[in-house]
């Protein structure tokens, strides 16, 4: 019997980490250890983990904040590359001030576009763009997660999403090895989804955005009042993954248990809310193990105190089972499993 070699990535990766529990790198909280992990700070170094990896011909998985994901309880047997750089750039400029970056020079005259690393947070975006004056990406504020992994899942919230306001994608082609522009219309951006989801060979490396010149308070205003929105709806207090499933973006005039007021509503967002679904089968604060939908927001699955993976899936199957039922409609997954 032939005993397998142990790969040495190390030889190949300085740097790489093995057995390293990836509880502690998702905003669930949940899941097994990674077989290898190697954070990558910059964009050659992501790179150079990408290759690495398809040379060894091991399996990979780009981590960012790690939100809208799930562990499995038996962890990646792969390599774990984290992109997230604290220190990511995010250069503000405009037409008439071509050199012009945050915080200097006449930012935002005309035309301002923002030129962004993948690796920045969702957080620092926001800050950056509300510093300068520019309005469009309030909605942001509050949500957890780096900006290519925004740009992959085409993140939004409040009738809002990220290619609103994308107008060109740097990606590494892990097939041809090289860096691709992809203008807006080459994403293929649709209600969380984008090429990028579906072709895990294309990774996210850059962004250039653009957004309109607003007034520095109410773009504060507005800050403070989706933070404030979040903060009264949804369960902030346990960790989650964020929405578990999409909206149900196929509107219908009826709707069992659905008023006048409702079905008006749900008109205007061209969609029916998953929550209001799941709140309808009654699901709100089922528990199966320390997994829970969240009694606040019915979309929400809580991690109770060191919930399973399994439990997590357990729940997903239910309030999937229920909305079938009672609905004859299927729910579609927003988070991801790995």
């Amino acid at each position: 019997m032939k005993i397998k070699k142990q790969i040495d990535i190390n030889r190949f990766l300085p740097g790489v980490q093995k057995n390293i529990s990836l509880k502690n790198y998702t905003t669930f909280k949940i899941g097994g250890k990674a077989k290898y992990f190697f954070v990558a700070k910059t964009k050659k170094d992501l790179i150079k983990a990408v290759v690495m990896a398809k040379k060894l011909k091991l399996p990979f998985f780009i981590l960012g904040r790690g939100s809208n994901l799930l562990v499995s309880d038996e962890g990646y047997k792969g390599l774990i590359i984290k992109f997230q750089n604290p220190k990511s750039k995010i250069q503000i400029k405009s037409k008439r001030s071509p050199t012009g970056r945050q915080g200097g020079g006449r930012v935002g005259v005309q035309n301002p576009k923002i030129y962004v690393e993948a690796g920045a947070m969702l957080g620092e975006l926001v800050n950056a763009t509300a510093k300068a004056g520019l309005s469009g990406l309030e909605w942001i504020a509050g949500i957890p997660g780096t900006v290519g992994g925004a740009a992959r899942g085409n993140a939004g919230a409040y009738g809002s999403s990220l290619a609103d306001n994308i107008q060109e994608v740097e990606v590494y082609d892990v097939k041809k090895r090289k860096i691709k522009i992809f203008k807006k219309k080459d994403c293929r951006f649709a209600y969380r989804d984008s090429i990028f989801k579906k072709n895990k060979n294309l990774i996210i490396t850059f962004l250039t955005l653009k957004l309109k010149k607003g007034k520095k308070k109410e773009i504060q205003k507005k800050i403070k009042e989706y933070l404030n929105y979040k903060k009264e709806k949804q369960p902030l207090n346990y960790p989650s993954a964020g929405s578990v499933f999409k909206n149900f973006i196929q509107y219908r005039n009826k709707i069992s248990g659905a008023g006048p007021k409702e079905l008006k509503r749900f008109k205007k967002m061209g969609a029916i809310p998953a929550a209001w679904l799941i709140d309808k089968c009654g699901l709100k604060g089922k528990k199966i193990g320390e997994a829970q939908i969240s009694k606040i927001h019915a979309n929400f699955i809580v991690n109770r105190n060191r919930a399973k993976a399994k439990d997590v899936k357990k729940l997903i199957n239910l309030m999937k089972k229920k909305v079938k039922q009672k609905f004859g409609l299927v729910l579609k997954e927003e988070i991801e499993y790995l």
